[in-house]
């Protein structure tokens, strides 16, 4: 989960009724603390949607690395196709699919980039061959074969020698501030449970409704 503060939340939200929940970051984190427990697949994939410059959605898998308050973090090159439909328009869509706890969470929100001081921290963390991999990978760029990224991967392992691996200036992260955060869980005969929580800026409070499933 990076270096994000964790979210303090009441055990009740992770026992009880969920849609008395008022408050979605908090019922966010205790679903994410169950889905760690008890998703045997990676809980932190998450579905990114994005739009590109022809108006067409793009959507693809990223790994959470980052929640608080202040929103959802993923990283990525900044040359990549997702990072370049973000910086053309910054707005995005996520999904949570806990297929084991037979739960989901949607959420859309603007978008903005982490701070360099966030990227560097949590690129410090990363496996030394992930690190590598970032500087040799032109990501979402054409490969003419999977031998020329080895190539590159060994160019840049030598390169670096033993020494530490600098942040690469096109590899950042960004932050998915949400508007609108929906949680879903199944019930028998579709009959499923459907909260969702909406504000109109991240400094207004948040409006519950429940939908229909």
């Amino acid at each position: 989960m990076s270096d994000t503060m964790p979210i303090e939340h009441s055990k009740w939200l992770t026992t009880g009724d969920f849609t008395e929940a008022d408050e979605p970051f908090r019922l966010f984190s205790a679903w994410f603390e169950e889905a760690v427990t008890g998703e045997p697949s990676d809980p932190t994939a998450m579905a990114l949607a994005t739009v590109g410059v022809d108006g067409m959605p793009n959507v693809r898998m990223v790994l959470l690395k980052g929640v608080d308050h202040g929103g959802f973090v993923f990283y990525t090159n900044l040359d990549s196709q997702k990072g370049r439909e973000l910086a053309g328009h910054p707005q995005a869509a996520l999904s949570f699919h806990w297929k084991s706890l037979r739960r989901q969470v949607r959420i859309r929100g603007v978008v903005e980039r982490v701070t360099d001081a966030e990227a560097d921290a949590y690129f410090a963390t990363r496996p030394r061959g992930a690190q590598i991999g970032a500087w040799a990978s032109k990501q979402s760029a054409p490969l003419e074969s999977r031998l020329a990224f080895e190539k590159a991967v060994a160019v840049e392992t030598a390169k670096r020698g033993l020494g530490t691996v600098p942040r690469p200036p096109r590899w950042s992260g960004f932050r998915v501030v949400p508007s609108v955060m929906e949680f879903w869980h199944d019930r028998p005969f579709r009959l499923h449970d459907r909260v969702e929580f909406r504000r109109a800026a991240p400094d207004q409070s948040w409006a519950k409704t429940r939908l229909y499933p």
